[in-house]
Order: structure tokens, then C-alpha cells, then sequence
């Protein structure tokens, strides 16, 4: 309430003023300590927050809780059998985990056309990736149409020749013409697009031509063959999803009977687990770049605290008369925690200032992993809440020892 009141006194403010202007380098350079460690804490903060958001844009063409089973080569031996042998998927196995497990939400297996197979459109011969898939794959990679429709159920059933085409693979291969129901050459076989799609992934996610899962293994391989499983999971805590991820290895290991600990033979990829660890990383981060800020902070409150103590000393007879005339020791603290509170707040805003233009001026050119580097409105508080403590902390012990002051000791002094 001392301070409150204080503010709104013409005489306390030029009071304040007048001591700045007798002591500018001594201020100047003790501000610039409070400027320099909220400056940093900001800068860091958008650092951190920047990296953290180009690690989730990467993860954002994914469904949350995704898996990756790959086949391998079995690195041990088992049940008699030697090391040295090709796990093979077939549509059995993505059909036994939907059947088994409850958890899994969408499925689907995919077939890898081997290497870059060139794409036919009238006179245009384009290399592009060629996969076999199944519907759910589309929910699985958060893949988007932009026209038509992606490849259904009665395309694996019946194993038409359609195909989902991405819009990298539209503009370099028909430009502006429409594709949808024109007929393509993967190989020598002819394929009718049906759909265009995006995926957030970018322009590399796009530049795949998707078929019929069951389409790709009879043209191109002549038996039911997986190349790898895909699967997303119900809502479950990370424990919960790494209990179930045992199970499954457990069943694909008795099915191909090879050991459950051998990693070369099947290897799984699981997004919840990468997503979680990079977040407790940041969390990390944050808290270091805390820690470092206001340490900063401190050093900055401790030359604060000690101009306030030359200030009392240089104000020794002033304050001296001041209790003299009846001048209480709240409004005597008052004073000076209003001079400390004010050359902090001033130096801090003026660093949070500069921070944030910084920061700005990075944005444009900020690179695919340090996305939008901003200073939300959590940390603009946090950084009000340290300056005003702050303030009040760097004046508190000048202020009593000026409210300490005995009125005929100090004028003696004097």
C-alpha cells in the first residue's frame, strides 16, 4: 500500500530521478545486468519453444500412437533352428494382430514396389515411389485428399488396377490437366487414378503413387507378401503401450519362431515413445534455460541491491531528518523499494523488449526443426512475475537498513 501510494507522489518520483541522475554509469551498468538476464531467459525460451515446435511439426503427419513392425534377420538361434534366417510377413499376420488385439485402432500392411519404378503418362515417363497399401494407411499418416478418393476395401477385394496419386506426382506428371480417371503405366501395367491426396508431410510425402495392397503382391510379386506393418492404438499411457508392444513381439515371435529378445529379427518403431522422450527433453530444456535465466536475474538483482545500499549510505542525513520529522520506517522502506522496483522494471522490460524483436527478426529465417520461435503470453507473465520480485527483492535489505537509521546518529554523521 506504501509503495501503491507512493507512486502517484510527484516529489517521490523526481526524488527518484534526481538519485538516477547523480549516479548514471553506476545505474546504467547495474540495470544493464537485469537487461542482459531477462534478455537471455527470453531468448532462450524461444529457442527452446522454436525447437520444440519444429520437433512436433515432424511429428504431425503421423497418427498419435503409431507403430512400425519391421521384418528382419533373425541374429540368434531358437528352438533348434539357426540365426541367419528372413523373417517374412504375409497378410495373415496383420490380419492374426487385428484379429488378437483389441488395442489396435487401424491397420494396414505395406508392400515396397521395389525401387523407383518409372510412371507413364502419353509422352512423360517420370521415377516415382510406387507402395501398396491398405484404407486404413490413410488415417495412419494423416494423409488428406484433395480430390476424389483414396484407395477402399473393394479395391483390395476385387485387386482393381486404381491408384491414389500425390500432388507433387499431379503437377510433374499432367501439370494442369485433371488426372482423375486417366489411365497410367506403372511398369507395363495400367493403372486408373482415382484420387489426389496431401500429407502434411510435405513435398517428399507427396511424390508416392499408392495401390491396392493385394494389387501390388499379384503383379508384382506373385504371392501375398508385407514388407512392413503399420498400426494405430487406442489412447494409452506409455507403460500401457510398451506392455502391449511386448505382447505383440511375443505372438510374431512364436508365429515365425524366433526369440522374442532378438532385435535384428523384428524391430518396432513406436511414435508415443519418440513424441514423449523428445517432450521430456524439452521439459528439460526448459528448466535448464530457467535455471540459467534467473541465475542471470540474480546477479543483475545483486547489483541492483547493492547501488540501493550505496544510495541509503550517500542518503544517510536526508533519511536521518526525514524520521526526524516524523517519517515512518514503512514509508522510509516504501522509497526505497520503489527506486529498486522501478530501475528493475525498467531495465527488464527493455531486455524482455529486445528479446522478443530479436526473436522476430529470426522468424523469417527460422529452418524446417526451429520453427516459429515465439514468446507466449505464459512466459511474458512469468518474466512480469520475476521482475517485480525481483525488484522487490533487490530493494528489501537497503530498505531496512534505512528504515534502521537512527535520526540523531545520522544527522551526526553527517
Amino acid at each position: 500500500m506504501v509503495i501503491f501510494n507512493a507512486m502517484f507522489s510527484i516529489d517521490t518520483w523526481q526524488e527518484i530521478l534526481g538519485s538516477i541522475r547523480r549516479h548514471k554509469l553506476r545505474t546504467a551498468l547495474t540495470a544493464l545486468g537485469v537487461f542482459w538476464g531477462i534478455f537471455m531467459l527470453v531468448i532462450l525460451l524461444a529457442a527452446g519453444k522454436g525447437l520444440q515446435n519444429g520437433m512436433e511439426y515432424e511429428f504431425r503427419d503421423q497418427a498419435e500412437n503409431t507403430v512400425w513392425v519391421n521384418r528382419g534377420t533373425t541374429s540368434l538361434p531358437y528352438a533348434g533352428l539357426p540365426e541367419g534366417r528372413q523373417i517374412r510377413f504375409s497378410n495373415a499376420d496383420f490380419e492374426m494382430l487385428a484379429r488378437e488385439f483389441k488395442e489396435i485402432r487401424h491397420i494396414s500392411g505395406r508392400f515396397f514396389v521395389a525401387g523407383s519404378h518409372t510412371v507413364n503418362y502419353h509422352q512423360k515417363s517420370l521415377s516415382f515411389s510406387v507402395r501398396g497399401i491398405q484404407p486404413d494407411y490413410r488415417i495412419i499418416e494423416n494423409i488428406e485428399m484433395q480430390s476424389g478418393r483414396y484407395i477402399n476395401d473393394m479395391d483390395i477385394r476385387d485387386k482393381r488396377k486404381v491408384a491414389a496419386i500425390g500432388r507433387t506426382v499431379r503437377q510433374e506428371l499432367f501439370g494442369e490437366e485433371d488426372p482423375l480417371g486417366r489411365a497410367i503405366r506403372i511398369g507395363n501395367i495400367v493403372f486408373q487414378v482415382v484420387g489426389i491426396y496431401t500429407d502434411q508431410g510435405g513435398q517428399d510425402e507427396e511424390r508416392f503413387v499408392y495401390i491396392p495392397l493385394s494389387t501390388a503382391q499379384a503383379v508384382f510379386a506373385g504371392r501375398d507378401d508385407v514388407h512392413q506393418i503399420m498400426f494405430s492404438t487406442h489412447d494409452m499411457q506409455l507403460d500401457e503401450v510398451e506392455t502391449f508392444l511386448t505382447r505383440v513381439r511375443r505372438l510374431l515371435a512364436r508365429r515365425h519362431q524366433f526369440d522374442p529378445e532378438d532385435r535384428r529379427a523384428l524391430s518396432m518403431f513406436n511414435t508415443a515413445e519418440q513424441y514423449l522422450m523428445f517432450m521430456n527433453l524439452f521439459a528439460s530444456i526448459r528448466l535448464f534455460v530457467w535455471f540459467i535465466g534467473l541465475g542471470s536475474i540474480t546477479a543483475g538483482i545483486i547489483g541492483v541491491s547493492n547501488i540501493m545500499l550505496i544510495t541509503v549510505k550517500d542518503r544517510t542525513r536526508e533519511i536521518g531528518i526525514r524520521k526526524a520529522m516524523g517519517a515512518t520506517p514503512t514509508s522510509i522502506v516504501g522509497m526505497i523499494l520503489q527506486e529498486a522496483l522501478f530501475i528493475t522494471a525498467v531495465a527488464g522490460y527493455l531486455g524482455l523488449l529486445a528479446g522478443v524483436a530479436a526473436m522476430s527478426l529470426l522468424e523469417p529465417v527460422a529452418v524446417e526443426y526451429f520453427r516459429n520461435p515465439k514468446v507466449d503470453i505464459g512466459v511474458g507473465l512469468a518474466a512480469t512475475a520475476v521482475l517485480v520480485a525481483a525488484g522487490l527483492l533487490a530493494g528489501w535489505m537497503p530498505a531496512r537498513q534505512a528504515a534502521n537509521i537512527h535520526p540523531v546518529e545520522a544527522m551526526r554523521g553527517g
